[in-house]
């Protein structure tokens, strides 16, 4: 029995950088169930690798749609082309998320207004406004799944003000799980470990983080894409549907290690 059930469900991904990203990890799998996947990138360059990566998936069905997530516009459009296409969306996985690379290694207070703002507009706000373009095209039960990190709660040396703007996101995500609730919309945060991804590489002590991960979390070990990827299915499908307004850690239990 197929528990998952997304089989012919029409999913956007958001946010695929390379074959290291998260999202291409939850694209991936979504793909091997049978989902309609439709990807969005900010310039031709990343619409150009999502296409690589997809010449392995030419008999899934596939789409790709430019969206700037810091453009209303642009937003709007994107949905619009999206919805045009595919009439229902059943799902989004928002795994967006950018800082200038000066704001994470200078000092926190260091940072400056321009940083702050575009590392908010970005990585939290973009998640308030996606949501809204695509309302008029969400199923009934549709699902919105969003990627955090530890750094959104716990101070982590280099994170600065990337944590901030993930505190932002999760809160975000709470409040739009209770006002969208009435409309059968779940929204839900996952805050993955620490995995090799071209976000990581912008974190000066990424190396560090790994090795403490490893000697402090209950399982002894980091967790990786696929066990990620897992986690999103679950929550994108039926399986979650008594689920909204949470932050799910899959981290090997790290979170819980004071």
């Amino acid at each position: 029995m197929d528990l998952i059930q997304l089989a012919g469900k029409n999913i956007v991904v958001m946010g695929v950088a390379n074959e290291r990203s998260i999202a291409w990890g939850v694209a991936k799998r979504l793909m091997e169930v049978g989902a309609n996947v439709i990807f969005t990138y900010r310039k031709e360059r990343s619409k150009g690798k999502i296409e690589k990566l997809l010449a392995d998936y030419s008999d899934h069905k596939t789409a790709v749609a430019e969206c700037d997530v810091n453009s209303d516009e642009s937003i709007a459009k994107a949905f619009e082309e999206i919805g045009t296409k595919f009439g229902t969306i059943h799902g989004i996985v928002h795994s967006v998320a950018f800082a200038h690379a000066e704001d994470l290694k200078n000092r926190f207070v260091e940072t400056t207004r321009e940083g702050y703002a575009f590392a908010q507009d970005t990585s939290a706000y973009s998640l308030v406004a996606v949501s809204k373009a695509a309302k008029p095209y969400l199923a009934e039960d549709a699902s919105i799944v969003t990627m955090s990190y530890l750094g959104a709660e716990r101070v982590l040396d280099g994170y600065n003000v990337m944590g901030v703007a993930k505190a932002a996101l999760e809160a975000a995500m709470r409040y739009l799980a209770a006002d969208l609730g009435s409309d059968g919309i779940r929204v839900n945060a996952i805050s993955a470990g620490a995995i090799r991804t071209l976000a990581a590489k912008g974190v000066p002590s990424f190396n560090q983080i790994l090795h403490k991960v490893e000697e402090t979390a209950p399982l002894k070990r980091n967790t990786n894409q696929e066990e990620v990827a897992d986690m999103t299915m679950v929550m994108l499908s039926r399986l979650s549907r008594g689920v909204t307004g949470e932050t799910i850690y899959v981290d090997s239990g790290y979170n819980i290690m004071g």
